[in-house]
């Protein structure tokens, strides 16, 4: 076993200590004197050699053994241990856990089970608990076995803290953090949302320029940093709201929960002029019909804020079960010793076909600052999630950088209109060239943490690129049987025969109506959509068509069928990699987006709600702009490589992109081909100098979603919700820089 050398640890986190706070070791035990005392226990329980090592070893399903301490008077208090386990059995466990109340609740730090038990140590590096003054923390091992020969082992438990010269709080002095440092004097002229209103302002008050919420440019760095939680107040009356649009008659002329924000309350750390949430993606909540989505921000220091620095924090509700995307941002000034003012929001512009609102408001807030566990590594990852954007420059530079391009083909191509456009971008020669986020009331001031839904483009990013990286590792699933991985869609004799490559291409032979769209604009098509639970989703999809063809032979789109395939796929890899294996979390997220550095909002997907928690597939996704970028360059120009190692099947990959002469999929309509998940539209007689077939491969999405993986290495996107598709003018001009010939 591996022992933790505990005196350099604690010397490292006295050598790092804040100013004004020095650092102690509260606990350190590795049991190397064989001395259990001090530990209360129950069961068999015992000093236990290993090769030379001593631990507490804990013998069958009711052995524990608990160390309780105080850190009265001790702030930024950080936990770490040590566990392994031997001889375990399906469904028993080792556990390691601490409670901060003397045992009346208690945070897992770790649970080994059944495929963990090789007598290995995990090392838990920060407990995730408020542990900075407390009388009795209790650090607990137990075994989780049924059998007496059931073995677990602590080991290694190190509590450090700092002494509080301040008298208790955990605020950590002034902000002497100069990530991304501002250098402007702090004298901004303000009209807007100024400290007068933030402190005394009534609300809703009225919506303003989304440009009181941005950086100005004389901005000086904060004096403050924040780290903790943040609650707001009154969000179930407070605020106003104002329709555009409600294609389904969601609100009405009354009061509606659909008009409020959900409950605010969530923890985020500032370093140096960022600001950033604790957690990314759809969170859920008791709100009937929002989600909330958290994103980084901004901290600055105005002079006329009084001595309060002044924090802007990216949001967007998000419709729960489902895709639409409405983007807003908050502000607020603050002091590190708690004090806050009013949260300011508005909320002019989404990505959403069917429902367009305005949402503004000003609310009482309160600020509590907290030591927040791991807050060193947390603040080291954003720090390389940020250093890991792919350059940006605005569309308007291509004029600049490559003479005779016209950046408005890229900004809103062959007239679409603008004003319904999220956002758009050009990716070419490792340069992300990005257009406006366009809002009712002016630009949206954080494009970088704009979120955007992904809608069907996930049938390509989510399904398509699953099946390829499944094909890369196990050769032949593309072509193992729906029934066979599928339970629900055994009974009725429709899936024996149908493959996970038919269901890719919307060709399974299911169907109700052959004609272009009907199926998937049927209102029962409510029972895969509205639905919460894996059984009803399955169910429907599964059960909803009869077979009219043979599989492969008529392109029918259903939605449906891309959540077979997720359902389907999920099954295989469990069965390859145990059943805790998750298509998303570990053949793209893990094996994939991660690597090319896909932020934390991009590595979430919406799943059902219940136990299941199946990932959908077929949509419900979401991105940063820089994701974007990402995921289609890893896909569109660098071949599914990571640092030149194939990730994805080539052969699959070029039959989706339209490179493979022998697979080019089903026909949707004329000129277009549907392979994989992906779709491709023959240009042919469209780009100058070009002869015969142009197939351009694109991903679509709901509402106007449109990215465009182009031949010369190159991709264009927009996010837009005017049901409009149109992007030839956009792949036309990208055709002058390089030649998109095929």
């Amino acid at each position: 076993m591996k022992i933790m050398r505990h005196l350099t640890i604690a010397a490292l986190l006295s050598a790092c200590a804040a100013p004004g706070l020095s650092a102690a070791t509260l606990l350190d035990e590795d049991f190397q004197d064989g001395n259990i005392a001090g530990w209360s226990t129950t069961g068999t329980v015992y000093s236990n050699a290993y090769y030379g090592n001593y631990s507490i070893g804990l013998r069958g399903g009711t052995a524990s053994a608990t160390y309780t301490l105080s850190t009265s008077g001790y702030v930024n208090v950080n936990i770490s241990l040590d566990i392994s386990a031997h001889s375990l059995e399906y469904g028993e466990s080792c556990i390691a856990e601490v409670s901060n109340n003397g045992g009346s609740s208690w945070v897992n730090a770790t649970t080994l089970s059944n495929g963990q038990d090789n007598s290995a140590l995990y090392s838990v590096s920060s407990v995730a608990i408020d542990a900075d003054n407390k009388a009795q923390l209790m650090i607990r091992y137990r075994n989780g076995g049924n059998d007496y020969y059931d073995y677990c082992y602590g080991d290694n438990v190190l509590v450090t803290g700092e002494v509080d010269s301040g008298g208790g709080s955990s605020s950590g002095g002034s902000n002497d953090d100069y990530y991304d440092e501002l250098s402007g004097s702090g004298n901004v002229s303000r009209s807007l949302l100024n400290y007068n209103t933030l402190m005394n302002g009534s609300d809703p008050g009225s919506r303003v320029n989304l440009s009181a919420y941005a950086l100005p440019q004389n901005a000086a760095h904060p004096q403050n940093a924040f780290a903790g939680t943040l609650t707001l107040t009154g969000e179930a009356t407070g605020g106003s709201f104002s329709e555009v649009k409600d294609t389904y008659n969601y609100t009405g002329s009354g009061d509606n929960t659909r008009k409020h924000l959900p409950e605010f309350s969530f923890q985020f750390i500032q370093t140096g002029s960022h600001i950033f949430p604790l957690q990314r993606g759809s969170i859920p909540s008791a709100h009937p019909n929002w989600e909330y989505v958290l994103t980084p921000g901004r901290v600055w220091q105005e002079n006329s804020d009084n001595g309060y620095s002044r924090a802007a924090i990216p949001f967007a509700l998000q419709q729960r079960n489902a895709n639409c995307m409405h983007n807003g941002v908050m502000t607020f000034l603050f002091k590190e010793d708690g004090s806050t003012s009013k949260v300011a929001y508005q909320i002019s512009s989404e990505t959403c076909l069917y429902f367009k609102a305005d949402w503004w408001g000003l609310l009482s807030a309160s600020y509590t600052p907290e030591t927040i566990a791991n807050q060193s590594q947390l603040i080291q990852d954003y720090q390389a999630e940020i250093a890991d954007r792919m350059p940006t420059k605005p569309l308007s530079a291509l004029s600049t950088d490559y003479p005779g391009t016209d950046p408005s083909a890229f900004e809103a191509p062959n007239s679409t209109d603008a004003s319904h456009v999220s956002t758009a971008g050009f990716i070419y020669g490792g340069v992300h060239y990005r257009g406006d986020c366009v809002t009712r009331y002016g630009n949206y001031p954080y494009c970088d943490s704009m979120v955007v839904p992904s809608y069907s483009s996930a049938k390509s990013f989510f399904a398509g690129v699953a099946m390829m990286r499944l094909e890369k590792l196990y050769p032949g699933v593309r072509n193992t049987a729906v029934a066979s991985h599928v339970p629900a869609c055994n009974s009725n004799g429709n899936w024996s025969d149908v493959t996970l490559d038919n269901l890719l291409d919307m060709a399974t032979g299911n169907y109700g109506n052959v004609t272009y769209m009907e199926d998937e604009g049927a209102s029962h098509t409510d029972n895969l959509f509205l639905t919460d639970s894996h059984s009803s989703k399955i169910s429907y999809s599964c059960s909803q068509y009869t077979r009219k063809a043979t599989p492969g032979s008529q392109w029918v789109y259903h939605t449906s069928d891309t959540y077979i395939a997720g359902t389907h796929m999920n099954d295989y890899l469990q069965d390859q990699q145990g059943s805790s294996a998750d298509i998303f979390d570990d053949a793209i997220v893990a094996d994939l987006w991660e690597p090319i550095g896909v932020s934390p909002t991009g590595q979430y997907t919406r799943r059902t709600y219940d136990s299941v928690a199946q990932p959908f597939a077929g949509w419900g996704l979401m991105w940063l702009p820089d994701d974007v970028a990402k995921i289609a360059s890893f896909v569109g120009i660098d071949d599914g490589e990571i640092n030149g190692q194939p990730m994805l099947d080539s052969n699959q990959l070029g039959a989706a992109l339209q490179r493979n002469s022998s697979d080019t999929g089903t026909v949707p309509l004329a000129d277009y081909r549907y392979n994989n998940g992906f779709w491709a539209h023959n240009v042919s007689g469209n780009l100058s100098g070009c002869s015969g077939d142009q197939w351009i491969p694109f991903l679509s999405g709901y509402g106007g979603i449109t990215v465009v993986l182009l031949p010369n290495d190159s991709v264009y996107y927009y996010f837009s919700d005017n049901d409009t598709y149109y992007w030839l003018e956009a792949v036309q001009e990208a055709h002058q820089i390089q030649s998109a010939c095929q």
